[in-house]
């Protein structure tokens, strides 16, 4: 099921992507229901926290009447970062399962591994790579795209780096 649910974050990171928002998805699954999902939102609300995961927690929490996820599952396109693993964390979030890596954010196992660290009071089981290639071509073709539209002094500037990873 985690690649059926997965493609659904995909639907929702193509949502993201038509309206010019960097394109990640999230969806949360408890009890075999999809209970909320999102894309990012950042240009949308002008607000740099509206990233998917975040969104879709608060949609799952406001769906379920309480805080806790420890019984579900997030989906989301691109491992997440610092602030929506710590999210994660705060939640009691049960379980997350990523696509694309994120080599220079990621706090789920590639630079940070918050989710997993016994540090804190509370610990996520993490599921990488589901459907990677699907998402990371995703990413990889909206920042293509905005370094090809963007102003000649911004060209050079970007968050994808040589080998395809963000």
């Amino acid at each position: 099921m985690d690649e059926v649910y997965m493609r659904q974050a995909l639907e929702m990171a193509s949502r993201a992507y038509q309206m010019g928002e960097i394109p990640i998805g999230a969806i949360v699954v408890a009890k075999g229901e999809i209970i909320a999902e999102a894309h990012n939102e950042k240009e949308l609300r002008q607000d740099a926290t509206a990233h998917a995961e975040l969104l879709a927690l608060q949609r799952a929490a406001a769906h379920l009447g309480h805080w806790r996820l420890n019984e579900a599952t997030l989906y989301c396109t691109l491992e997440p970062c610092v602030m929506c693993a710590g999210a994660m964390v705060n939640t009691r979030l049960g379980r997350l399962v990523f696509g694309s890596w994120d080599v220079k954010a990621g706090a789920a196992g590639s630079i940070f591994d918050l989710l997993r660290s016994k540090a804190l009071n509370h610990q996520v089981i993490v599921e990488p790579g589901v459907l990677e290639a699907e998402c990371s071509e995703l990413l990889k073709k909206f920042f293509i795209t905005m370094r090809k539209n963007a102003p000649a002094s911004l060209s050079g500037q970007s968050t994808i780096n040589k080998t395809g990873s963000f």
